[in-house]
């Protein structure tokens, strides 16, 4: 995808930069030393050894997303065909050590980090993908493509390929597109009538948003960006007379109310945090979810 400078009412096109990343190790330590800012996954480790089958490998990044969910983050430096099956190595692994995986977040981040198992993600990186890559992948829950372009002078763009489908909602009911124990319908029985209606209409506002998956686990809905960096921006998490809500950040100009908390000491990828009540003024409270939204673009 070319990118254009304006200069006054003249579109100048921005070459390549072909050697933008030297190695592999370049650009691996690269997204390590800023996997927030692109990613929104915080750091734990980087070419991490494990073996697994009786044959040593090394895991390029280790993280955990805003969920808390574990990211396991694969580079090429150009265009391979092995990434693919890395992938589903690491998180064959991963599945399987878990207590371990745990250990490592403990040690990085603190014991009040809880790692989120319900949707571990595998995350490859590289120029561009093969078409059996492409065709494969299409069968997978966690594993997600994204490319990178390099250009001059110093200008990085990274495109979302491809991300899981499988949980995206009908609008109106939520239901998922394929079967399984955790829908919208199974988080609602968990609140108030009152609260019901309430988290309905929040939640039609954000799917008006352009390009965002709602996502469906044990512990809450979470809603993110498609196209990307393919961020979460808001979570719910539902009690019998309220549901709490989730967001970026722990403070917003607009918040005259001050009903944001600031909950960074959560250890959470979400600094924000709002009691949401049948009391509670939609419109508000979208309008600041709409801001934790806009932070992902």
């Amino acid at each position: 995808m070319p990118i254009f400078k304006i200069n006054k009412t003249k579109a100048v096109q921005i070459s390549l930069k072909e050697d933008g990343f030297g190695s592999e190790a370049e650009l691996r330590d690269f997204f390590a030393e800023n996997l927030d800012e692109i990613l929104g996954v915080r750091f734990i480790e980087k070419e991490y050894p494990i073996n697994y089958g009786g044959i040593d490998y090394k895991i390029d990044t280790l993280g955990i997303d805003e969920n808390n969910s574990p990211v396991i983050i694969e580079y090429k430096w150009r265009e391979n065909e092995e990434i693919f099956a890395q992938g589903k190595c690491y998180f064959n692994w991963l599945r399987k050590n878990k207590p371990h995986f745990e250990l490592l977040v403990d040690n990085k981040l603190g014991a009040k980090t809880k790692v989120n198992w319900e949707q571990p993600r595998v995350i490859l990186i590289a120029q561009g993908f093969s078409r059996y890559v492409l065709g494969a992948v299409q069968q997978e829950k966690n594993i997600e493509l994204k490319t990178y372009t390099y250009y001059e002078p110093d200008i990085l763009q990274i495109e979302n390929i491809y991300s899981p489908t499988e949980i995206k909602t009908n609008k109106k009911n939520g239901k998922k597109r394929e079967t399984g124990e955790y829908n919208l319908e199974y988080h609602l029985k968990i609140t108030s009538p009152e609260m019901q209606k309430m988290v309905n209409l929040l939640r039609l506002k954000i799917l008006e948003l352009l390009d965002v998956k709602e996502n469906f686990g044990k512990s809450g809905i979470f809603y993110r960006t498609i196209k990307g960096l393919e961020k979460s921006f808001a979570r719910l998490e539902f009690r019998k007379k309220w549901v709490w809500l989730l967001i970026r950040e722990p403070y917003y100009k607009s918040d005259i109310k001050k009903i944001v908390k600031d909950v960074t000491s959560n250890e959470w990828g979400y600094k924000g945090m709002i009691k949401f009540t049948p009391d509670s003024d939609v419109n508000y409270i979208f309008n600041l979810v709409k801001q934790s939204y806009e932070s992902t673009l």
